[in-house]
């Protein structure tokens, strides 16, 4: 089976062929369009530059993915249907709706947190725990099998990627901050700064970052001179800590039989560096290749393979962009 996969909910287009045969899952083409620098300028994604960016990224994504205009070769179409910014959502969820209903192909509405529990393109153990960390969402859910999932923990404020953005630009370090962040960090020492570890002992799985990002402002209003490098090691440190503490908890609670890594904050070294040190002796750790940390069609291709299996299909006459969509 061979979905074509589309992606389009924040400022990342793209296009991805995956091809499904049991478990096996094959990457045959994954194009991605990124608009991080025409958005570094605003200190954050615009929605509505991002989709008139979707627009004119998309069309030439699909002719570079070699796609034939009949859609021949191809069995079902699956694309991001939510969460994400709205005006960019519609583009994907228009344009998969369009070819859907032209080529006479089953249409699958995907979910993009869904999406990054598929990113590692490994064969997933049930039970599986994940760790989903990005700019937008903090989360850790519990995968009982292929399309069945409940939320354990959550943040109730900040996401862990979003912290990391606002830290960055607290210290003059750019958009996207993540990257900036952790990179200063390699140079820092991460016991410099003594910065709060928050809720880590709140008995739940969930998450708070808030308060820490606000720790990092009022250091930085009181020591100024503090090295950039030793207050991102600090930071970087005290969110890596919460977030593996609180996975092995719900990790030793239900027993996983694997662990997966995803979304943007997975490509942070120290938390992959951490959690493949402590969940090794537990089970085994699945975390995407960095080139799939992002945003991108494949991971969406993928979770639509296993709705296509159930034949979980949408009407292309009904489908709408779902800006709060909910994992489970």
């Amino acid at each position: 089976m061979r979905i074509l996969g589309i992606e389009s909910s924040c400022d990342e287009t793209a296009i991805a062929i995956v091809s499904g045969n049991g478990e096996v899952l094959v990457i045959e083409k994954s194009l991605v369009a990124s608009q991080a620098a025409l958005h570094a300028k605003y200190g954050g994604v615009v929605p509505e530059v991002a989709a008139r960016e979707h627009i004119d990224a998309i069309f030439p994504l699909l002719i570079a993915a070699g796609i034939p205009r009949d859609g021949s070769g191809i069995n079902a179409i699956a694309v991001t249907s939510g969460p994400g910014l709205v005006p960019a959502l519609r583009v994907g969820v228009e344009l998969a709706k369009t070819l859907a209903w032209a080529w006479g192909k089953p249409l699958v509405g995907v979910n993009h947190l869904e999406g990054h529990l598929y990113s590692t393109f490994k064969a997933i153990e049930f039970p599986a725990l994940a760790l989903l960390v990005s700019g937008g969402h903090t989360e850790i859910v519990l995968m009982k099998d292929h399309g069945v999932y409940e939320r354990v923990g959550a943040t109730r404020d900040d996401a862990a990627g979003e912290a990391f953005d606002k830290v960055a630009k607290l210290l003059g370090l750019g958009y996207p901050g993540g990257p900036a962040v952790s990179k200063m960090a390699e140079s820092g020492d991460p016991t410099a700064i003594a910065f709060p570890r928050p809720m880590m002992e709140s008995g739940d799985f969930d998450f708070s970052f808030s308060g820490l990002k606000t720790a990092v402002a009022v250091r930085r209003r009181e020591n100024p001179d503090d090295r950039v490098e030793d207050v991102c090691a600090s930071f970087q440190a005290a969110v890596v800590d919460v977030l593996v503490a609180k996975t092995m908890r719900a990790a030793e609670k239900f027993e996983p039989k694997c662990l997966i890594l995803a979304g943007g904050v997975s490509a942070n070294r120290a938390l992959r560096d951490r959690l493949l040190r402590d969940f090794s002796p537990v089970g085994r750790f699945l975390v995407p290749d960095l080139a799939l940390t992002g945003d991108n069609a494949a991971m969406i291709a993928a979770a639509g393979y296993y709705h296509a299996l159930r034949t979980d299909f949408c009407d292309p006459l009904t489908l709408v962009a779902d800006p709060n969509m909910e994992i489970v």
